[in-house]
């Protein structure tokens, strides 16, 4: 396969990408989506990290949104 390298600045890039059909486009898009997820999601996790909760303290909470979700469950039948 015979390859060609060309330079265009984002607005060419954008003028090039409107031309495209919509399957075209929709590759390229799932294309650009998988390669940006690991790095979206490595820097929400950077974001989100904490050592002020323990285990013991999420798992505690999580128990107690339970024990509200269904006793709202049962007032409502």
């Amino acid at each position: 396969m015979k390859t060609i390298s060309i330079e265009l600045d984002k607005n060419q890039f954008i003028r090039v990408l409107n031309k495209l059909n919509d399957e075209d486009k929709l590759e390229i898009f799932n294309e650009l989506k998988k390669s940006l997820f690991l790095k979206r999601f490595n820097k929400l996790l950077k974001s989100t990290k904490t050592n002020d909760l323990t285990l013991d303290e999420i798992t505690k909470e999580v128990e107690l949104v339970r024990k509200h979700r269904y006793e709202k469950g049962k007032q409502i039948q």
